[in-house]
């Protein structure tokens, strides 16, 4: 039986291993108003792209006003007190030489300057705090990115402080943006080995990536491992890693779902057509001619798809001669003659 049979093409391939993950933002801030009081105005479009600074909510400023007014008249009043202790002091220092006044008396006046003076700095703190609590009736931007929709409108009263503060909205940063993704035990403990082994350059922080979306063929989308966790999931067997990209067009959106491959370093390897693997139980096997033209198994060792070709680890040299057609014919099968012809086998990158 006539039989197309072609030798492996023998090449040095790059690994990419692939992993299933989505996008997360490098940065993400809940909006929480500092003070309490009546949302006054709103200075965003749900959705908006902002940047670092832009008002978003303005609270109703007329209370923390007057109470600044109120804090300013109280360092006038102290100041006013410092003034009249310190004069009471001066006046007790040219009196206490003629004993005018007794010593007990010049210590008290003393003492009611440093008292004043004490105020007098609380008074001004006392300012501080209320321009500063003015200030933060402008809710502002902490970080550049995409705002949510907001989540009170204006004329709600909202809580403000560090413990149940009202949700405002929420921003995340788009561009770049990691993409978060879980490794299996067994490839971390051979990326580790070949690192350590010299024969993958890169750490375990700057190895390359390449993603796609899940309407997409094509890697186009490139970027680095910019964390691996401490520890791996004692449930999963899995440890969490996260790599960064950049997305300037912003088309990238957390939450999205995408493959990502990871560099595993290179390797020579030998490619055949997947048409030419056969499933033998729990084994795979390639059927090759011998020297005799007789048909033979070999078990073998897959890898992953190269250039539209399927990666041989094991089981195969370059020397085989591959059996390519005719494998679902039941007179094809270990041991049988045949007539082998020559064919060819092709690489997706190969030139027409």
């Amino acid at each position: 039986m006539p039989v197309s049979v072609a030798p492996p093409i023998a090449k040095r391939v790059i690994q990419w291993d692939e992993y299933s993950g989505r996008f997360e933002p490098v940065a993400s801030v809940e909006v929480r108003a500092r003070v309490s009081g009546f949302i006054d105005k709103l200075h965003f479009r749900d959705g908006q792209i902002i940047n670092v600074g832009d008002p978003l909510f303005t609270i109703d400023q007329r209370p923390f006003e007057i109470a600044v007014e109120s804090a300013k008249a109280e360092v006038a009043r102290n100041k006013a007190q410092v003034d009249l202790a310190d004069l009471q002091v001066q006046r007790g220092a040219s009196l206490i030489g003629s004993r005018t006044i007794t010593d007990a008396d010049y210590d008290q006046r003393k003492a009611t300057l440093q008292i004043a003076r004490a105020q007098l700095k609380t008074a001004e703190a006392a300012v501080r705090q209320a321009e500063l609590n003015l200030e933060w009736t402008e809710v502002r931007a902490p970080i550049a990115g995409r705002i949510s929709d907001r989540k009170v409108d204006a004329g709600n009263l909202i809580a403000g402080g560090q413990q149940g503060a009202t949700l405002l909205a929420t921003i995340m940063t788009l561009d770049p943006i990691r993409f978060v993704f879980d490794v299996s035990e067994a490839d971390y403990l051979r990326y580790t080995r070949l690192y350590l082994s010299g024969a993958l350059a890169s750490s375990r922080d700057e190895i390359a990536v390449r993603i796609r979306l899940i309407d997409e063929t094509d890697w186009t989308r490139t970027g680095k491992v910019d964390f691996v966790d401490n520890a791996l999931s004692p449930r999963s067997g899995t440890i969490r890693t996260r790599a960064i990209l950049d997305n300037k067009n912003q088309l990238l959106t957390p939450g999205i779902f995408g493959r990502v491959q990871l560099y595993g370093g290179e390797y020579d390897a030998v490619l055949i057509p997947d048409s030419a693997v056969i499933s033998d139980q729990s084994r795979k096997i390639v059927f090759t001619v011998g020297p005799d033209n007789v048909v033979q198994a070999k078990p073998v060792t897959l890898g992953p798809i190269v250039d539209g070709l399927r990666v041989v680890r094991e089981g195969l040299t370059p020397q085989d001669q591959v059996v390519l057609d005719g494998l679902a014919n039941p007179m094809v099968r270990p041991g049988a003659k045949i007539v082998p012809q020559k064919g060819e086998i092709k690489s997706a990158s190969a030139k027409p």
